[in-house]
């Protein structure tokens, strides 16, 4: 799942205790620039979206008209403010999409046109042919290629399109996709032949088999996603959008019904004032900020380098119950470490280390280097000046040994197997090639989940001697036990999948803190566990990137694609994660749950908050034939002209305040869902009855000096 870049799994190692917000506070840019699309939105072909606020454009118009045939301060008042709720409405929208703008523009510079150097050969040809001919290319402009074009990539030459690399090993530079400084490896075959168009390729020569047509390409996607013009109404919104428009519906036949009430109970009531108190009943606080809620969902994914093919799989995020993850490169680093060496009787420790990295001075792999680092740090003093001396022995599939050959001694570390075979070939007995303690140590790391590697030496034409055991461990990333402890507070079972024997793997889940592990799992075995777990009414979510996790991906509820994996992944999951990290698949949950409980808790605040306006409006239109009705103005308001007036100027104004609790969304800590009932209520219901009681008050002691009122 690594990179294979120096540097490159250093910030993928980093856990992501908390899902960053974002932007909290609304600026004056971010008004001024998010205006222009907030007026367009008043067309009432756009509005048709939200019904509850298309009624209260309707209201405006009609207030607009009766105050021009009839002016008054009261009528303005309300028909200015009635305007400004749809504005708000609609601006919220519009700063939530404003958002991914600048994101937007930087991706776009990905799409300048490029001059593409196109194969006319197949890849079979080229091969056979052992290099590519000048006669075989063609240049064209990059808006020319099509699916299935080959071309060839060089270093310093952006990659005209997306596509899967076919030849070739190539370093590129996708900073401009990911903001990942460091370079990643690109090369043909496995699961790193992705590469996107407008990345920069830094080294050696690539073919690229074009996957996408002009238009269609993965930035394009990206630039239509972020800026929010192609987001789709997920079915928790849309189920609520019909409860929202259900609710308005009856209080129009509600208010409708008033105007013959009042007038037969002989308290008149004008359409202004009837009107503005259908705008101050239906939940117009929720309905200008649903769709802002959505958009801000998506982006704040975008703001983790997650790119959600549609807001469903943001939802689904949220209600996941199990989450599968990979154990290289997910759960470990991937690169197995060296945690301490294991001399055998007789053995002194120094001299083991100072065998061990004389065997690995040379040794440029990951394990090698992290032998290295780990003598040098606990044993020092230890002098390997004699290697300089020697020739390095590789590391070989045939032989399962790497080491150095020095003039008088030979150094020899591997498979416990393949060692103590070379090391009855130089004249050791077999059964002390096989000591017991040598295998007890063997099978103490083995069963620890560890790689044992044992280290012998020869001096001379002597006998090898078995010096002890290296214990190289697949280390487990830092902080995952306290996040999969969160996963568990949320109610979701965390299941660790390897392709290691049950007992590595259960050492490793151990370790890690995960619920359930599969072992020597298949991609058919990972397919049929996430069925079965669907079956048994659960959501999953699980992360992959070769072509054989495709159908996993496909199947379950949130599959999420490394960007560094294969097209094949990428299509076949419903989010892309650029920075290839699998470990945010952990965020992506929060930032679904959070986005559901964003939108839970706004709701519960909007009809909370209407309660109080009825104590506002109502006994102001009915007090005069009614008197006795001034036991339900608790709020002692100055007049009924101020008491509406303050009520819509309240209803307008606390959908501008809600915005960037919308934008950023509600703090999510995990727990039950009991308990996060207990908080929706008591911060959100208790608030939205008490927030509008104390703001219309402070709004009505204003309104009041208001000549005409």
């Amino acid at each position: 799942m690594n990179d294979n870049t120096p540097g490159g799994s250093a910030t993928l190692a980093q856990p992501h205790h908390q899902v960053q917000p974002g932007p909290t506070v609304l600026s004056t840019a971010q008004l001024v620039e998010a205006l222009p699309g907030a007026l367009r939105k008043l067309d009432p072909r756009e509005l048709l979206r939200t019904p509850v606020m298309l009624i209260v454009e309707i209201g405006a118009v009609a207030t607009t008209v009766f105050s021009i045939v009839d002016p008054s301060t009261m009528g303005w008042l309300v028909t200015v403010w009635l305007w400004l709720t749809v504005l708000f409405g609609t601006l919220a929208e519009s700063v939530a999409e404003g958002r991914g703008k600048a994101q937007a523009a930087s991706l776009r510079a990905l799409q300048q046109e490029t001059m593409a150097r196109r194969l006319r050969g197949s890849v079979d040809h080229l091969r056979s042919a052992g290099d590519l001919a000048t006669q075989t290319i063609e240049e064209v402009p990059s808006t020319a290629l099509r699916a299935g074009d080959l071309v060839v990539v060089e270093a310093g030459e952006r990659i005209p399109g997306d596509g899967d690399v076919v030849e070739g090993v190539a370093s590129v530079d996708e900073s401009a996709v990911t903001g990942e400084s460091a370079p990643v490896i690109r090369e043909s075959g496995g699961d790193r032949s992705a590469v996107t168009g407008g990345t920069t390729v830094l080294s050696d020569r690539i073919v690229v088999r074009i996957t996408s047509d002009p238009g269609q390409s993965f930035v394009d996607r990206m630039i239509a996603l972020v800026e929010g013009s192609e987001r789709q109404r997920t079915p928790n919104e849309i189920a609520l959008n019909v409860l929202l428009t259900a609710l308005t519906a009856i209080f129009v036949v509600v208010v409708a019904s008033l105007y013959y009430v009042a007038d037969y109970s002989d308290a008149h009531q004008s359409v202004l004032v009837l009107t503005a108190l259908l705008v101050c009943l239906i939940p117009t606080t929720i309905g200008a900020l649903l769709s802002a809620i959505g958009i801000a969902g998506m982006d704040r994914l975008v703001r983790r380098n997650v790119l959600a093919m549609s807001g469903r799989a943001v939802e689904a995020a949220g209600d996941i119950d199990v989450l599968l993850l990979d154990k290289t490169g997910t759960i470990t680093y991937g690169n197995r470490q060296a945690s301490e060496l294991l001399p055998v009787d007789g053995v002194a420790a120094d001299d083991l280390a100072r065998a061990a990295l004389l065997a690995s001075l040379a040794d440029e792999t990951p394990e090698g280097r992290s032998i290295v680092t780990l003598i040098r740090e606990q044993y020092t003093g230890i002098d390997a000046s004699e290697g300089s001396a020697g020739s390095l022995v590789e590391f070989s599939a045939t032989t399962r040994m790497s080491g150095l050959d020095l003039p008088d001694r030979v150094i020899r570390k591997g498979a416990a197997s393949a060692v103590a075979s070379w090391a009855n070939e130089t004249g050791l007995p077999a059964e002390q090639a096989s000591a017991p303690q040598l295998t007890d140590l063997v099978e103490r790391v083995s069963s620890s989940g560890g790689t044992p590697l044992v280290v012998a030496e020869q001096v001379g034409t002597q006998p090898a001697r078995l010096l002890g055991v290296i214990h190289l461990k697949d280390v487990v990333k830092e902080g995952l036990r306290e996040r999969f402890e969160e996963m568990r507070a949320m109610g979701i079972r965390t299941v660790m999948i390897t392709g290691d024997n049950a007992v590595t793997a259960a050492a490793i889940a151990r370790e890690a803190g995960v619920d359930d592990f599969l072992a020597e799992a298949t991609p058919e075995d990972k397919l049929a566990l996430i069925r079965k777990e669907q079956q048994g009414g659960r959501m999953v979510a699980m992360c992959g990137d070769g072509t054989n996790d495709a159908p996993a991906l496909a199947q379950a509820d949130v599959g999420v694609a490394m960007n560094t994996g294969t097209t094949a992944a990428k299509e076949a999951g419903n989010m892309v994660d650029l920075d290839s990290d699998p470990t945010k698949l952990i965020d992506v949950v929060e930032i679904g749950k959070q986005l559901l409980i964003t939108r839970g808790a706004l709701t519960t605040f909007s009809v909370a908050n209407d309660v109080a306006k009825y104590f506002a409006i109502l006994p102001a239109m009915f007090v005069v034939a009614f008197p006795d009705l001034e036991v339900l103005n608790i709020m002692r308001l100055s007049s009924p002209q101020s008491a509406i007036v303050s009520a819509v100027v309240f209803n307008a104004l606390i959908i501008v305040l809600l915005i960037p609790l919308a934008l950023r969304g509600v703090r999510y800590r995990p727990s039950s869902a009991s308990s996060l009932l207990r908080r929706n209520l008591l911060i959100y219901g208790v608030g939205g009855l008490v927030a509008p009681f104390l703001g219309i008050k402070l709004l009505d002691l204003v309104i009041s000096l208001i000549p005409g009122l």
